[in-house]
């Protein structure tokens, strides 16, 4: 398993790109739905928050197989955002 200091890089990476990608279809559709793009910015900046507070825990047993289901967590709400922002392209 990656340490702490990989996986909540990860998760700052992956949430950021979701970020950026919202704030892009706002610039690109100045006169499209602006709410869905900002649930989504909101939606994923509540999931970093989760997400690192979840790997800081320190009164897990199995720190490993915590990181996993922490990982696993992050591949899921990622998956479900990037398939939010696609639906605002359709």
């Amino acid at each position: 398993m990656a340490s702490k200091r990989t996986l909540k890089r990860n998760v700052n990476y992956v949430m950021g790109d979701i970020i950026e990608a919202a704030f892009l279809h706002q610039m690109v559709n100045p006169k499209g739905d602006q709410v869905k793009s900002e649930a989504i910015v909101e939606d994923a900046m509540r999931s970093y928050d989760e997400l690192i507070t979840k790997i800081n825990d320190n009164s897990v047993e199995n720190k490993g197989k915590h990181l996993k289901a922490v990982n696993k967590q992050l591949e899921e709400k990622a998956h479900d955002l990037v398939k939010d922002i696609n639906a605002l392209n359709a």
